[in-house]
Parts: C-alpha cells; sequence; structure tokens
C-alpha cells in the first residue's frame, strides 16, 4: 500500500479536527445527542463551551477563537473539513512553505470567528434575544473558503472535473458559488452561522493575499536575488473578478470605493503601476504550468514557468559575468570595448533583465 506523504502543519491539523470534534462530542450535553439523534450526519448540537464559541459565555474561554475552527458538530461536517485539510492542505503548505501556510491558517481561522462571535453580541444587544447568546460557532466553513480563495489566486485556471467528466469547472469559479451555496442555505435552511463564517473566512483571505502576503517574486525565482512582493495586485485577483462577468462592473465600482476610504485612513497603502505590472507578471507566470496540480501536489506541472525561470537565471549570471570582466578591463586602464567585442556600448544597462510577457486583451485594471 502506497504511504500518504503529508506535510507536517497538515497532518497536525487533520489529527487535532478529528481528536478535537470527538471530544466535542463525549463533551457536550446529553440533552443535544437525543434531540438531534434523527438526523446524526448533520444536527448541529450544542457546542462544549471551552471548544466551540458560544456567544454569551466563550469570552471566558479566549482559546475557542482559534479552537473552533477544528471542532465540527456532525458527521458530514467532519468529512468536508477533512478532506479540505487533506487535498487543500497539503497543496497550499508545498507551494507556499509551512511557515506562510501557518499564517494563513492564524489569519482565517481566528478573524472570521471572532467576527462572527461580535456579530452575534451585537445581535443580541440590538434583539435582547437570548438565543444569540447559546448559538454555537465552530467548523471548518472559514477555512473552506479561504482555501477556495487562494486555488483561485494559484490556479484560476485549473479545470475540476466531477461525475466522471460530466461537470467541468473552472477552479476560479469556485469561491463565487461557495458563498452563494452558503447564502442561499443560510436564508432558507437557517445556518446563519456557516454564512458569516464564509463570508467573512472569503473577506479575510483575500485581504491578507490581495494587500499583505509576501511572496518571492519572479526574477528572484530566476536570478537568485531575494526579492519580494507584498500583496498580489494582478487584475485577475481584484474583487470584482471573483463574481460572474455582468455584475463585475458595479462590484468593482463599489469596491473601488471602499479601496479608497481605506487608503484614505491608511489602512491600506495604494498599488503602483510597478505592483501592477508585476503581480501580472505572477499571475501569468502560474497560468504558465510553473505550480503541480491540486490532486498531486508533488507533480511539476507545465513547463513553460521553468523553462522561462531557466532562461532569465542564465541571461542573469552572463550579464553579471559580462559586467565583471568590464569592471576588471576598466581598472586595468583597457578600454571596455577591448574586454569583449559584443559588449553594448552603454554600460548604464548591465545586471539589467527585462521580460514583457506576450498580453492578450488585458482587462482594465482596477485599484483594488
Amino acid at each position: 500500500m502506497a504511504r500518504i506523504n503529508l506535510p507536517p502543519l497538515t497532518r497536525s491539523l487533520l489529527g487535532l479536527l478529528v481528536a478535537f470534534t470527538a471530544l466535542n462530542a463525549m463533551l457536550r450535553p446529553q440533552a443535544s445527542w437525543i434531540e438531534k439523534a434523527e438526523k446524526p450526519l448533520t444536527g448541529v448540537g450544542n457546542g462544549v463551551p471551552y471548544l466551540a464559541i458560544i456567544p454569551g459565555v466563550s469570552i471566558m474561554y479566549p482559546w475557542v477563537f482559534l479552537l473552533a475552527t477544528l471542532v465540527e458538530q456532525n458527521v458530514l461536517g467532519l468529512i468536508i473539513t477533512g478532506l479540505t485539510l487533506f487535498y487543500g492542505g497539503r497543496y497550499l503548505e508545498r507551494a507556499w512553505s509551512s511557515k506562510e501556510f501557518t499564517k494563513f491558517i492564524l489569519f482565517v481561522s481566528m478573524i472570521p470567528n471572532l467576527l462572527s462571535f461580535l456579530l452575534y453580541i451585537v445581535g443580541y444587544v440590538l434583539s435582547r434575544n437570548a438565543a444569540t447568546l447559546t448559538t454555537t460557532i465552530s467548523g471548518g466553513i472559514a477555512i473552506q473558503a479561504g482555501f477556495l480563495v487562494s486555488f483561485k489566486q494559484l490556479v484560476p485556471e485549473h479545470t475540476v472535473a466531477i461525475a466522471k467528466g460530466l461537470v467541468r469547472m473552472r477552479v476560479k469559479h469556485f469561491p463565487a458559488i461557495f458563498l452563494l451555496a452558503n447564502t442561499i442555505s443560510g436564508i432558507v435552511l437557517g445556518t446563519e452561522t456557516a454564512m458569516f463564517l464564509a463570508w467573512f473566512g472569503f473577506m479575510t483571505a483575500w485581504v491578507y493575499l490581495r494587500f499583505y502576503r509576501i511572496s518571492p517574486s519572479l526574477s528572484s525565482a530566476a536570478t537568485g536575488d531575494g526579492s519580494v512582493i507584498k500583496g498580489d495586485a494582478s487584475d485577475t485577483f481584484a474583487f470584482a473578478h471573483f463574481f460572474p462577468e455582468p455584475i463585475q462592473t458595479p462590484v468593482a465600482t463599489l469596491a473601488d470605493q471602499v479601496y479608497n476610504i481605506l487608503v484614505s485612513l491608511r489602512v491600506c497603502t495604494p498599488f503602483s503601476a510597478e505592483d501592477i505590472d508585476a503581480g501580472n507578471e505572477q499571475a501569468n507566470a502560474r497560468a504558465e504550468g510553473g505550480l503541480p496540480s491540486i490532486m498531486n501536489p508533488n507533480s511539476r506541472g507545465g513547463k513553460g514557468g521553468a523553462t522561462r525561470a531557466e532562461a532569465e537565471r542564465r541571461r542573469a549570471l552572463a550579464l553579471k559575468a559580462l559586467d565583471q570582466r568590464l569592471h576588471a578591463a576598466a581598472g586595468r586602464g583597457q578600454p571596455a570595448t577591448t574586454a569583449s567585442p559584443a559588449a553594448p556600448v552603454n554600460t548604464n544597462m548591465l545586471g539589467e533583465t527585462n521580460y514583457e510577457p506576450e498580453r492578450h486583451d488585458e482587462p482594465d485594471k482596477p485599484a483594488s
């Protein structure tokens, strides 16, 4: 039997998910077992206050704002979150490194849980409905939304086949479908907690990846100079591009207004033209297949990104060697042209590499 090789953090999260879910099931009030006995797969039950978030008492157990993400209230939730961590976690941890994946998990776990808690507290203050203080907030809905946002950034054109190819869908459409499904479920079926966690998880992941995450630049991979990029200013990762084309224009207008307000409050730093170009170049490199597939994260994907990176690396090394020869010749008092007949006249360009990828009908560049 083939041994399943999982990265360390993904393996730990899976183990903790099973352990904390089982512990919650054993310790939660026995009445919930009787009440939900007819729905063992989907029954929500009552969470244990020191494992799941209960708005009325969770302030006494601050660790639950992180822990509750790994506590599912039913078997179906355990299966879905387990598969999310197994496939999505091992892919993202290998694509980003364990350190970066840990940061991402902390963001998309704690912030949505905290925002949901505050939302229920405000709801109680406004409505005086005691039921809002006993609601159970837990589960991996937020990290599921966050993973879909990450896949939209890394492999947006990857096609997933469902039911033996009868249904084929690109990864870039998954976040919108996930939000729509949870919104409809929250309104029609009363699963508003999952709806809140889905939206908060989506927004948290997008804001972190769009404005704050530090990643190595494409030139760094090619030349080894260690340069990095903050956020992702690419056009295709703009907020409006997560939604269907007919509503992208009004969504972009609203998003730009919010973005301008945040910039004026100095919450966000505005993107420069160089940031947008670098983000688009990164997105183009990912689109060429430089990343492994989701189901097989050990694969190398396409060869386009690797080939270009190798060409850029060799070009940079050649320019560096030529630059050293010219400086050595200048130090000996020889004319620069004797060092190499092919040396360019304008020495200010020595050591610089420029790459302009082919672009076909680029969309307008939104501000956010």
